[in-house]
């Protein structure tokens, strides 16, 4: 943190010079300088995040917190694990932007729901930045993000599940989706985005999503409200999925909801679950 001591100077009729009216300029844009780099330092806020996992857990009443390591440091993952369940495979969670694994939007009501409909998921604690953090200083630690996703991965099947499904909303759209970018889709048996492609105001996509060469069934969710760049991208989302040739992948609207799918979460965990279902059993 830089603290910078402005002086201002007035003249004799108590009005600022123009020196230093130039030099408050001068002040003011280096001061958003400054708070852009260390925001943008490529290091997630860990003191955050640790803060997120005192609330997860404080408020967990379904599944086990487990923390995995990404090989520097341990994070929060809640597991539950669907009891006689005929569903043979797992899902992997991944929350909205600065949230937790059990946020009260998306990431919360599909955990629960998806216990309900006998599918196993880990939801996973994602690298945070400070609240008011936006998109283009996130991609700074989206490669934070890859490890974690690995983590998860190596957790499930050490518990014997073979088939998983990554569904990423927001934010971790834009993680997953750089993560498939890097190494390919072969660990995953299915991808669900939900809210993809969603940026801040003037903070356009800088790199599109892989979804041409997904060889796995993809499933694009979407909110009739969602943000206008969800919204604008979705025409040519549908024809990138489409040009993959998978023919389980397809797009969804859901009527009504915006971003977060507050009072449609019954909805959103109906779509995703019953898609997941016909994936891993197709008729």
């Amino acid at each position: 943190m830089v603290r910078v001591i402005v002086e201002f100077r007035f003249d004799r009729n108590r009005n600022l010079t123009i020196k230093t009216v130039f030099g408050w300029i001068f002040l003011l844009l280096f001061g958003s300088l400054v708070n852009s780099i260390s925001l943008a330092d490529g290091q997630p806020d860990y003191e955050r995040e640790a803060r997120l996992a005192q609330e997860a857990e404080a408020g967990l009443f379904e599944g086990d917190a487990v923390y995995l390591n990404d090989g520097k440091r341990n994070f929060l993952s809640l597991y539950s694990e669907a009891s006689a369940s005929s569903f043979e495979g797992a899902v992997i969670l991944l929350h909205g932007r600065g949230f937790h694994p059990d946020w009260v939007q998306v990431a919360g009501p599909l955990r629960e729901g998806f216990g309900e409909l006998g599918i196993t998921t880990l939801s996973l604690q994602m690298p945070v930045l400070a609240k008011n953090a936006k998109y283009y200083e996130y991609l700074e630690i989206i490669p934070q993000s890859f490890p974690r996703i690995e983590a998860g991965l190596d957790f499930l099947q050490s518990k014997g599940y073979q088939w998983i499904a990554l569904v990423a909303h927001s934010c971790s759209v834009h993680m997953t989706m750089a993560w498939i970018k890097e190494f390919g889709d072969n660990a995953i048996n299915a991808y669900v985005g939900i809210g993809m492609e969603a940026t801040d105001y003037g903070q356009p996509m800088l790199e599109r999503f892989p979804l041409e060469r997904m060889s796995i069934p993809v499933l694009d969710v979407y909110g009739s409200e969602d943000y206008p760049a969800v919204i604008k991208g979705a025409e040519r989302r549908i024809s990138e999925i489409e040009s993959a040739g998978n023919p389980q992948s397809m797009q969804i609207k859901i009527e009504g909801p915006d971003h977060f799918f507050e009072d449609y979460e019954n909805e959103l965990v109906t779509t995703v679950g019953e898609w997941i279902r016909q994936t891993r059993y197709p008729d």
